[in-house]
């Protein structure tokens, strides 16, 4: 079991689903966040958010999957951000799951 983590603006929560239809995951939560960027830091989190701006209406996505969805959504998300050529790409991250329990 992987745990699947998008994040994107706002206006990009269609294709987002999309991705995740197209890859077999039918289960997921969304969260709207706000992404921020002073352009003074040297933070790991530097890139996390597009530039040009102080904040920006964003959107995470996530859901427990299997590993061959989560991989086959990372990359309609590659493809999307090729073909779209837009300035806030989507980024898609793949985490373990160590364990569970239900």
């Amino acid at each position: 079991m992987k745990l699947l983590i998008v994040t994107g603006i706002k206006e990009c929560k269609e294709a987002v689903s999309g991705i995740f239809k197209e890859s077999g995951i039918e289960v997921f939560s969304v969260s709207e966040i706000a992404g921020f960027r002073d352009g003074n830091s040297f933070d790991l989190a530097d890139s996390w958010f597009g530039s040009g701006g102080d904040s920006f209406d964003s959107i995470m996505l996530f859901s427990f999957t299997e590993s061959g969805k989560a991989d086959k959504a990372l990359q309609l998300i590659r493809k999307y951000n090729q073909e779209s050529n837009a300035k806030f790409p989507i980024r898609g991250f793949i985490l373990p799951v160590e364990s569970y329990a239900f």
